[in-house]
């Protein structure tokens, strides 16, 4: 439950939720299997697993909801050499070239036989959305997946007015500034973990782990025209997580501090999974817009 990751969206404008009436609208984009011939599949499920019957989680105004995702396997070697078999057995017999849109055809028939009978992987992916505090943040690793689930959402209930933070200055500009200055703002300590890319094209990466970021080596990769792009941080000696110049926050570590707090409620699952929701939104309704402060403030001029 406890988030890994935050692809963070703000809320453009003001927003409340029904929250009966999401429900019903999640409902109806609920997650189906795949059949014989689907590709894949995505919709809702309850984020409470088998422990719950609603397809969202709310404590207050903060809400929990969970996408899931089936994709079939079909690896592209595989339909390179049958769709090639083809080809040739065709054109041999027809003793003339196939057209581009033949292939294709012939590509589109190969992917449709081989769909029965391809294994399927699932995922599911987490979302938090809080009007109280203007953002949606998203458990995923990758824009990409991100968006699928701010998509389906968007879809789900008709309009959705957010788009990514953005900062008034750039963070990689800010987080260089830090380690030249051998200092991070208050609240925050500074990790063991950067990634440093040269300002010139071809000029190179430096990925460092377990590292001193204030040491002179790092200083002469800085005064070598590089910026930081990730670094990791801590905040309030609560969280460990690395920033990326993006806004993308991977890595996301709760202290046990933090996620033993709820270890006296076992019995009860349900119980459990809303304890420690209402923990983690509330550090993170903390953390957010106090990172993006630390990182020069957000630019919220539409």
């Amino acid at each position: 439950m406890w988030f890994k990751n935050l692809m963070l969206f703000r809320f453009v404008k003001d927003i409340s939720f029904d929250q009966e009436q999401l429900d019903e609208q999640l409902e109806g984009l609920a997650f189906s299997p795949c059949g014989s011939q689907d590709l894949s599949k995505f919709g809702w499920v309850t984020p409470l697993g088998k422990n719950g019957n609603s397809f969202l989680h709310s404590v207050g105004s903060e809400i929990l909801l969970c996408a899931k995702k089936e994709e079939k396997m079909l690896p592209a070697a595989v339909i390179k050499d049958q769709l090639q078999e083809k080809i040739d057995m065709l054109e041999e017999q027809q003793q003339r070239p196939l057209k581009k849109a033949e292939k294709d055809a012939l590509k589109e028939e190969i992917v449709h036989t081989l769909l029965p009978r391809a294994f399927s992987r699932s995922s599911q992916t987490f979302a938090w959305v809080s009007p109280e505090h203007g953002f949606i943040a998203v458990d995923a690793g990758s824009a990409k997946k991100a968006e699928e689930i701010v998509s389906l959402l968007r879809k789900t209930i008709g309009s959705l007015p957010v788009a990514p933070f953005k900062l008034k200055e750039p963070a990689d500009v800010t987080m260089t500034e830090w380690l030249n200055e051998q200092k991070v703002p208050a609240g925050f300590e500074l990790g063991e973990e950067a990634e440093l890319r040269s300002a010139l094209e071809g000029g190179g990466i430096i990925r460092c782990k377990e590292q001193d970021l204030f040491s002179d080596e790092i200083k002469a990769h800085l005064d070598a025209d590089k910026f930081v792009t990730k670094l990791e941080l801590i905040w309030a000696e609560s969280l460990r997580f690395v920033v990326a110049e993006d806004l993308s926050i991977k890595g996301l570590k709760f202290m046990d501090t933090i996620t033993e707090q709820n270890d006296d409620i076992n019995e009860d699952p349900a119980a459990r999974f809303d304890a420690d929701f209402a923990l983690m939104s509330g550090e993170l309704a903390r953390f957010v817009p106090e990172l993006f402060e630390a990182l020069g403030g957000e630019d919220q001029a539409v």
